[in-house]
């Protein structure tokens, strides 16, 4: 493995504080912050405001990225590209760009593999394996930049020409490795380089109440994404261990603190599975939580997602008429509910597809 530091690893202080111990002003910091995080640029010596001795030193002592690409697929006609990468370990990590008309949603892993053991999910059939660093998260926002903004080059693009939003929502649960994520939001959000607004970030977890009382803390406004996945603790805890330790009702508890705390909505994640979690009783319980009928409703949102095939997981998805059922109850109850958009499915880059399997260009 390389000894070398990551240079999306560095903040800009950090930065400051290379090039000071290298006798170098602390302007040259921002130059290079536009360079990673403005122009995309890919290589030291395209640098050319920096003197060449220093793009060498550079070059000899940093890593431009360090990881490695093993496979690339597109879906949907292009609009939907997946790529798998190697980290220097070793493990496997998959990153997803979702291109629409109207915005252009990179899905990032914070971890390789996933330790929370969901039994719909692909990624958590991996197991742990490692906590991404903030370059590592970054480098995964940065090459969807770049494919964004070479897919708005092409003659008769219609869609933006730069990323507009970034969801943690890939491999791994982001809470159980928050330093290392907050950080990677920190540096996105900072103006002096990618800036990009804090509302453009969403955060999904599978529920871990420290983490949610811990993002209620910060200063910037992220979105808020919690897997639910069933109403009712013994169904829950079945599709879900975490919640033997962190039960419905404290996740609820937890989510309505925050709301309270930031003024900000919860979006709740309900993956549909056919007669396990998509009954009418499911969807009454999960609107009694929400809009309970003595006590004051919930800010949230319900997000419901068809359950994306998993191969040797024996679960099938909820036919289309159950979803609309589903969906038809909560909003009966007044409970704003979607159902999301499907994308990536074909190449499993769909929600709990993710798990680092060979993929072919």
């Amino acid at each position: 493995m390389e000894d070398r530091p990551n240079v999306y690893d560095f903040s800009l202080d950090e930065w400051v504080e290379w090039l000071r111990q290298r006798g170098e002003p602390a302007f040259r910091a921002r130059q290079l912050y536009r360079h990673l995080y403005v122009h995309l640029t890919t290589d030291p010596a395209a640098m050319t405001d920096w003197p060449v001795r220093l793009r060498e030193k550079l070059a000899a002592e940093t890593q431009w990225g360090v990881l490695q690409p093993t496979a690339r697929v597109e879906g949907d006609r292009g609009w939907t590209r997946k790529v798998a990468w190697a980290l220097p370990q070793g493990h496997p990590l998959e990153t997803v760009l979702m291109v629409y008309p109207d915005r252009a949603t990179v899905c990032v892993s914070s971890q390789s593999g996933c330790p929370m053991q969901c039994v719909f999910c692909a990624t958590g059939k991996l197991g742990f394996l490692h906590d991404c660093s903030p370059g590592e998260m970054i480098e995964q926002v940065i090459w969807a930049a770049r494919e964004v903004r070479q897919m708005a080059a092409a003659p008769g693009a219609t869609h933006p020409d730069h990323l507009t939003n970034v969801v943690f929502m890939g491999m791994g649960e982001p809470f159980n490795n928050f330093e290392a994520w907050w950080q990677a939001v920190e540096r996105l959000h900072d103006p002096n380089g990618f800036n990009l607004g804090a509302r453009n970030f969403t955060v999904s977890t599978v529920g871990l109440v420290p983490g949610i009382e811990r993002l209620a803390a910060q200063s910037l406004p992220v979105n808020l994404a919690i897997s639910l996945h069933a109403a009712d603790d013994d169904l829950r805890s079945a599709m879900m261990p975490v919640n033997k330790r962190y039960p419905i009702a404290a996740l609820m508890a937890a989510a309505r603190a925050y709301t309270e705390k930031t003024r900000r909505r919860v979006s709740f994640e309900y993956v549909l599975l056919h007669e396990q979690n998509d009954t009418p009783a499911q969807a009454d319980q999960l609107a009694d939580w929400l809009r309970p009928p003595a006590g004051r409703p919930l800010l949230a949102h319900v997000n419901l997602i068809p359950w994306n095939p998993v191969p040797g997981t024996p679960l099938s998805r909820s036919s289309r008429r159950r979803v609309d059922d589903f969906k038809a109850i909560l909003q009966a109850r007044g409970v704003p509910c979607t159902v999301r958009i499907e994308r990536g499915v074909d190449i499993a880059a769909a929600c709990g597809q993710l798990a680092g399997p060979a993929a072919s260009s």
